[in-house]
C-alpha cells in the first residue's frame, strides 16, 4: 500500500524528485571526494590527547570569545590563506578544524591540505556537537 503511493507520488511530482536526487548526488559527491576526515567529539578529545592535535577555531573572533576549546587557535575562515604563517610550524601535527556547526569547516580544511597540511580533519557537528556533548568551553 505504502509502496503505491511513493510510486503515485514520484510519477505525478516527477519534477521535485528529480531535483531531490540531483542535490543528493551532489551531497554524496562533495562528501566523499577526498576531503578531510570528519571527527566526533570524542575521537577529537582522544587525538588531542594522544597526538598533540591543533585545535583551529575559524569561526569570527567575536564568535570565539563567547566559548572555545581549551588550546584552540583562531583564524577566521575568511583569513585561512593569509594566516598560513602562523601554522606552519604545526604543519606535521594533526590540525582539527573547527566552525560553528561543521559546516564551514570543509573549505577551510581543504584549503590546508591545499598549503601541504598532511594530518587535517573537521570537527563534526562544530561547536554546536562540542557542547551538546557536555564538553567544555572557555570563555574570554
Amino acid at each position: 500500500m505504502m509502496m503505491n503511493q511513493i510510486i503515485e507520488f514520484a510519477t505525478n511530482h516527477w519534477e521535485m524528485v528529480a531535483v531531490f536526487l540531483a542535490v543528493l548526488a551532489t551531497l554524496i559527491f562533495s562528501e566523499t571526494k577526498g576531503g578531510p576526515q570528519g571527527l566526533t567529539p570524542s575521537a577529537a578529545t582522544t587525538l588531542m590527547n594522544t597526538e598533540d592535535a591543533v585545535i583551529l577555531d575559524i569561526r569570527p573572533e567575536k564568535e570565539f570569545k563567547t566559548g572555545f576549546i581549551t588550546g584552540s587557535l583562531n583564524i577566521p575562515a575568511t583569513k585561512i590563506k593569509s594566516s598560513l604563517g602562523k601554522l606552519e610550524k604545526h604543519k606535521d601535527a594533526p590540525i582539527i578544524v573547527v566552525c560553528k556547526s561543521g559546516i564551514h569547516s570543509g573549505p577551510s580544511s581543504k584549503e590546508l591540505k591545499k598549503a601541504g597540511f598532511s594530518k587535517v580533519f573537521k570537527l563534526q557537528g562544530g561547536i554546536a556537537e562540542w557542547q551538546s556533548s557536555n564538553l567544555p568551553l572557555v570563555k574570554k
